[in-house]
């Protein structure tokens, strides 16, 4: 596919073309699936540029790297397919499958044989890589509602929300694993206590 001009003044009335050339709004809830997936994956491009930066295990760092680029790449399949319209389908569409969901359930039951249970909540942070993996769980939380929302109003392919309800998982455990594999320090939560709180 070659892009040849970024702007065609199309959108500039508040509407944009799905991938069959249907017109909608861009506060759709479509729209906004995709373009919360969109950010998303940005997020999660961030993440690496930091992955490749800040490692201090190299083999951390490269099986990091392999896992993110997995996963954006998924995720672009992801938006792809959330930015078609329902009932259309393209010859090589892309696709996201009940064993996409199994590779992110390896991928963490691989990254939890690493980790203690815990035993307190913990708050964003850590290191930074750890802290961009956690800012990447809340939008990827975000893009399952309205994916969620979406499906209420349209069909679509449920391994979608499944897939997304994985990875936030995968990504509270990679930022964990990564803290660990780094040597870095989880930040608990620490509960006050019922005396100390105020009013």
């Amino acid at each position: 596919m070659r892009i040849s001009k970024v702007y065609t003044r199309t959108g500039d009335a508040g509407k944009t073309r799905l991938a069959g050339g249907q017109e909608v709004w861009k506060d759709s809830v479509r729209v906004e699936a995709y373009g919360t997936v969109d950010e998303l994956n940005s997020m999660l491009g961030l993440a690496r540029v930091s992955n490749g930066q800040a490692a201090t295990n190299v083999e951390v760092s490269a099986r990091m790297g392999t896992i993110l680029k997995w996963v954006q790449n998924k995720l672009f399949d992801l938006g792809g397919i959330l930015a078609t319209a329902q009932g259309e389908s393209f010859p090589n569409m892309p696709t996201v499958t009940s064993e996409d969901v199994v590779h992110l359930e390896h991928l963490i039951d691989e990254c939890q044989k690493d980790l203690t249970p815990l035993k307190e909540f913990i708050l964003p942070g850590g290191g930074q890589l750890a802290a961009l993996l956690h800012v990447a769980r809340t939008i990827c939380r975000r893009a399952e509602r309205l994916c969620v929302t979406l499906s209420k109003e349209e069909s679509m392919d449920k391994e979608l929300v499944v897939f997304l309800n994985r990875l936030s998982d995968a990504l509270f455990v990679f930022a964990r694993w990564v803290t660990k594999k780094q040597g870095e320090a989880e930040f608990l939560w620490e509960r006050e206590p019922a005396t100390s709180q105020k009013s």
